[in-house]
């Protein structure tokens, strides 16, 4: 018989299971909340299904995204402010996903750390939960992973995995874009979730504190501005595709801002002419701007600037999905025009008007 006088046990490794069992307890009802037609299930099995036939699609094409949060987590780390991380990790997974057309359908996400904090836990996945119905979407299942030498104490990351369809007649871009169609701007909510490894040397440089007052903000800290969610674009984008199809063409504005985001949509003989002037730029901008001393190119290739998602529309449909959109409660700002290629893929006029 083995001697157990002196035995080991998972806890006593680093790894507490029933911690990871109140955590799924915790989650359940989060999860229950983002149920929808096609995937109406409980977590707890090996897998998440969901039924394409159910949620009403004929022809559809399946699209696939996945993402992270960065660095941004940091903060959520620093702070402790850990409740709206989740809706950024699903936010830059359903915002790609509707790029192409597609209606966002079921998530996963997989959340690892050095040591479960249950109450932690289910403050990230509410947010997760959040993010979901934001986007119409069912949170079917995930991965809660406990590792610790391999992340410190209370370090974590995330990852996000989603599905959407769109019928096979309807995604985008569309092939029939244009010289001459028109560029229209979906505001941001803020930084959103990429250059944070920026705007924290910029905060590191500036010697402020997350818990001191906003230098941009004064109704918030430093660190409750910084971790304001992306906005999640998809049930306005949604109205818009169910009421036209006046849109041919959306970019994501994500890390690598509009030069990098905007030709992924374009064909090689147009380009993107922004008129930087109409750009409605936040100010925790001009701040970073300002601070870091970071001239404006760099802000354009880092930065979303003010706008979180590029539409392109033909002139003649521009005032129709400016109206749908705003109705769905965007605000809406013309940026500029497809135009013949020259050298760049995108071009500006005029400069940001940082605040």
């Amino acid at each position: 018989m083995t001697d157990t006088s002196n035995s080991l046990t998972y806890r006593d490794a680093g790894v507490d299971i029933d911690a990871g069992n109140d955590l799924v307890q915790r989650i359940k009802p989060h999860v229950r909340s983002t149920r929808r037609r096609g995937a109406d299930g409980e977590i707890g099995g090996f897998g998440g299904l969901f039924d394409l036939k159910a949620a009403g699609f004929n022809d559809p094409l399946l699209v696939a995204a996945n993402d992270g949060v960065g660095t941004k987590l940091r903060i959520a780390i620093e702070t402790g402010l850990h409740d709206t991380i989740g809706v950024d990790l699903v936010a830059m997974c359903v915002n790609d996903l509707v790029v192409q057309g597609a209606e966002p359908l079921f998530f996963l996400d997989y959340y690892a750390t050095g040591r479960l904090d249950p109450s932690e836990g289910e403050a990230i996945v509410k947010g997760i939960a959040s993010g979901c119905r934001q986007a119409g979407c069912a949170l079917i299942g995930g991965e809660t992973a406990e590792m610790p030498g391999l992340y410190a104490e209370k370090d974590y990351d995330l990852a996000g995995f989603a599905v959407g369809a769109v019928e096979r007649g309807r995604l985008l871009p569309a092939g029939t874009i244009e010289s001459g169609d028109m560029i229209l701007g979906l505001a941001s909510s803020g930084v959103h979730s990429n250059g944070y490894s920026l705007v924290r040397r910029v905060v590191e440089r500036s010697g402020a504190r997350y818990g001191d007052p906003a230098p941009f903000d004064a109704d918030r800290t430093l660190g409750e501005a910084l971790i304001e969610p992306t906005r999640i674009y998809v049930k306005a984008l949604l109205a818009a595709f169910a009421e036209t199809n006046g849109i041919k063409a959306l970019a994501h504005i994500t890390g690598g801002g509009f030069v990098e985001n905007i030709p992924r949509v374009l064909p090689e003989a147009l380009r993107a002419d922004i008129d930087l002037f109409a750009v409605p730029v936040p100010p925790v901008f001009g701040w970073l701007a300002k601070e870091g001393g970071i001239a404006e190119l760099e802000m354009l290739r880092t930065f979303n600037c003010g706008i979180g998602m590029i539409v392109v529309v033909s002139e003649a449909d521009a005032a129709t999905v400016s109206a749908i959109l705003q109705k769905a409660g965007e605000t809406v700002v013309p940026l500029g025009r497809i135009l013949p290629r020259k050298d760049a893929a995108v071009t500006f006029n005029g400069a940001l008007p940082l605040p």
